[in-house]
């Protein structure tokens, strides 16, 4: 599976942004689906993850401010983040992997396929 994220940018503290992901190739409504991010010289962090059952997992840092959600129609994973601050400034990868146990969805290492990536700047 191809995974094409988009969304990112720059936006105010306090400001919302909607990331996307579109997936191409594979059988879509049986994925897990995750955005990880990457802030510059730190490792890379557990965002959110949604199963293929609707079922969504976040990072205590995001918890309360980000929604993931998933359109298996289009094919395609949402990160809606809202009350953005400086600290999430980072690089937002999302990721998909068809045969993850629960116990894993917060490792990167699970996952299978990354997008490349999009820019989430949080600036005044």
């Amino acid at each position: 599976v191809q995974l094409q994220a988009s969304g990112g940018g720059l936006v105010q503290p306090g400001g919302s942004l909607r990331l996307s992901c579109a997936a191409s190739g594979g059988t879509f409504t049986r994925y897990t689906l995750g955005w990880f991010r990457q802030a510059p010289g730190k490792e890379r962090e557990f965002v959110a993850t949604i199963r293929s059952t609707g079922h969504t997992y976040y990072g205590d840092s995001v918890k309360g401010r980000f929604t993931i959600s998933r359109d298996n129609a289009k094919k395609t994973v949402y990160l809606q983040m809202n009350s953005l601050g400086p600290e999430d400034t980072a690089v937002y990868y999302c990721a998909a992997d068809g045969s993850l146990i629960l116990s894993t969805i917060r490792d990167d290492h699970q996952y299978d396929y990354w997008g490349q990536g999009t820019l989430v700047t949080v600036s005044s």
